[in-house]
């Protein structure tokens, strides 16, 4: 069952104390260690400036979170098909600064060295948009790359261990068995399915005028096909190895080249030896942009949580933040706890029953309150108060 974590921003006037830790207690009495084990989430305090930046922050951090998200699964995604869904061996690259990614998560803090808090906001989106742009740019190449190495090698591969019509002849033909440097005659090797062979042997001859009697020899077999050599007069050849197709035998172009079986080895090890080094630094490029990738989302949805923050319960900045970690099957027990408790948040944003209970097919969500950052993101539910979900490839 994959891991869960829940990010939320509620307001302190929402507790019986003022105290944050207080406040930390009451949201793990809410939320229970049965459902998710709840840890405090501290948010530096940037520097704000007009309401409408902050709504259009709201904007770039919910599209620049979107990429970040992207960015982490395609990451995940090529370092998976490297270690071929290994994952043991996936958990050693999914690192974040040397650390299991649930580790620096739950233990996060702001690195203020590299992202300065006394920043603006705008600056701040600036860089982390540059870096997964970079982060993303790196790792494509990289494994461009080694998709490419990796597709020669299977080819060259292919020619050495696939059957007799697409291997390499080069090992196989004896240059013995081919009339070379004739005015005249000339070679040609013919790939006959092997239960066809005593067909080709009784009619080989007659295919075409100028076939040189009882010069086939079988050069090669495997368990699918049979490689014969014939010899035809020039004239003639075009015509002879159109009946050949017609009958469905393949004919192989070849030219037998001194040390050319010698040279096809070394090509081979020469992209083994490649693909093995490209792989090793596609793994570390892996490791390096699922570092920088994770903890470039964590940062941007530090910022958006605190814009929304702002948005919601304006100043002073007053708020408790906690990470729940939980799983994918009870996430939705740690929302209705939550919900429960604070849907109240939402003021009239929420239609009531009777009772004082939510309704949740209240029309009363108006575009102005999307406008001022009031969604948990693009397209998904309104909740009375800041909350996303994390769930990492």
């Amino acid at each position: 069952m994959s891991t869960k974590y829940s990010l939320l921003s509620l307001p302190l006037s929402g507790f019986d104390s003022s105290d944050r830790d207080d406040a930390l207690s009451s949201l793990k009495a809410t939320i229970s260690s049965d459902n998710g084990t709840v840890l405090p989430f501290n948010i530096p305090d940037f520097k704000i400036g007009t309401l409408d930046a902050l709504v259009q922050q709201a904007d770039d951090l919910a599209k620049l979170e979107s990429n970040c998200e992207a960015v982490v699964a395609k990451v995940s995604d090529s370092l998976r098909t490297i270690l071929s869904n290994d994952e043991d061996r996936l958990a050693q690259y999914k690192m974040v600064n040397d650390k299991p990614t649930d580790q620096y998560l739950s233990n996060f803090s702001w690195n203020k060295i590299r992202y300065r808090a006394d920043k603006s906001l705008a600056e701040l989106i600036g860089t982390l948009q540059k870096e997964l742009v970079n982060v993303d740019n790196d790792v494509k190449t990289k494994f461009n790359q080694y998709n490419s190495v990796k597709t020669n090698l299977a080819a060259l591969q292919r020619r050495q261990t696939g059957n007799l019509t697409t291997k390499s002849l080069a090992p196989i033909v004896d240059p013995a068995v081919l009339v070379q440097d004739s005015e005249y005659i000339e070679t040609h090797l013919i790939v006959v399915p092997a239960n066809s062979k005593k067909d080709f042997l009784k009619s080989y001859e007659t295919l075409a005028p100028m076939v040189v009697p009882r010069s086939s020899v079988e050069v090669a077999k495997d368990e699918e096909y049979v490689l014969f050599a014939v010899a035809t007069f020039k004239k003639h050849s075009g015509e002879f190895l159109n009946k050949c197709r017609e009958q469905k035998w393949t004919p192989r172009q070849y030219k037998y080249v001194e040390g050319n079986k010698e040279e096809e080895q070394r090509e081979l090890d020469k992209v083994t030896n490649e693909e093995r080094k490209v792989c090793g630094e596609a793994l570390r490029m892996g490791r390096t942009g699922w570092s920088e990738s994770v903890m470039i989302w964590i940062h941007v949805l530090t910022l958006r949580v605190f814009v929304e923050a702002v948005l919601r319960y304006g100043l002073p900045l007053e708020y408790v933040t906690a990470l729940v970690k939980t799983t994918s099957k009870l996430a939705p027990k740690v929302k209705t706890a939550l919900d429960s408790n604070y849907s109240y948040l939402g003021g009239n944003a929420f239609g009531r029953d009777k009772r004082g209970r939510v309704t949740k097919d209240d029309a009363a969500m108006s575009s102005e309150m999307a406008a001022a950052g009031m969604m948990t993101g693009e397209g998904n539910e309104y909740t009375a108060y800041v909350y996303y979900e994390i769930e990492f490839p």
